[in-house]
């Protein structure tokens, strides 16, 4: 185990910590050296159980015997561990850590779209959506409730974004996901999609004719402006979620949410 002791904000190493942006991360380095970063020991331990290979490790020192120990123990002998007092590590990130353990690993080789859907029953489209907590709640919600595959069209946000990954508790290395570049293609896997939306003609999510279907694919959309019309007028289902109170809308992880459990497969 590699112990290196972080004495300033520079020194060599931890530029994967701090002055590294996720853009950087993501695609500077991409394809054979792209990194992701996971924080808190519970992530971590997610991410490891699931095969992700961590590159070097940041805590603070008391969770080196600490709430870090068991993930040390279970790193390489060349990957560094660094450590530092939490005002340092405060001011290396630009956060206060959350449980004081930051894990830098490797990305890994994204799956096709075939190879992800296989065998699924239930998936959800996100499109467009640029919020990286919506990401990770939706994530988890998907883990959570059954769904079988992610795939995302490509003016969405980074899975592997680090406030995306701590948001879904992990959920991004459990749940099957990849980029898609053509929606409609799903139709041709044998998927019937369901554009979740308000509109004239949208049917009520408890229509039972969805529940009946073996493959659905539920598309979700950005925040703000919802789904593109197009997107809308080339669904097999335009639907709707009931509301009460005058509410129109909800937040998109919550609507994720609650399609997914009332859509969940009878498996």
């Amino acid at each position: 185990m590699a112990i290196v002791e972080i004495t300033s904000l520079h020194d060599e190493g931890i530029q994967v910590f701090s002055t590294l942006t996720e853009a950087q991360l993501r695609m500077t380095l991409e394809p054979k050296k792209g990194l992701f970063i996971a924080e808190s020991p519970k992530v971590i331990r997610v991410a490891l159980d699931a095969g992700w290979q961590p590159v070097a490790l940041l805590c603070e020192r008391k969770h080196i015997e600490g709430d870090a120990r068991d993930i040390i123990e279970r790193l390489h002998p060349d990957v560094p561990v660094y450590t530092g007092s939490r005002e340092l590590l405060t001011q290396l990130t630009g956060y206060t850590l959350t449980r004081g353990v930051l894990c830098a690993m490797r990305r890994k080789p994204l799956p096709t779209v075939d190879s992800v859907i296989s065998g699924a029953r239930r998936i959800v489209v996100i499109q467009a959506v640029t919020d990286t907590t919506n990401i990770g709640a939706i994530f988890r919600s998907a883990a959570a409730l059954g769904i079988d595959a992610v795939v995302l069209t490509r003016d969405t946000c980074d899975p592997l974004n680090r406030r995306a990954v701590r948001v879904s508790m992990g959920s991004v290395f459990l749940v099957p996901w990849t980029w898609i570049d053509d929606i409609n293609t799903l139709r041709d896997k044998g998927f019937k999609t369901v554009a979740m939306a308000l509109t004239d003609d949208s049917i009520s999510l408890d229509d039972p004719r969805l529940r009946q279907e073996p493959h659905l694919a539920i598309i979700m959309g950005t925040e703000g402006d919802g789904l593109p019309k197009h997107t809308i007028q080339q669904a097999d289902y335009t639907v709707r979620i009931p509301m009460a109170h005058g509410v129109d809308s909800l937040n998109v992880a919550a609507a994720a949410a609650v399609a997914f459990w009332e859509l969940r497969s009878k498996k």
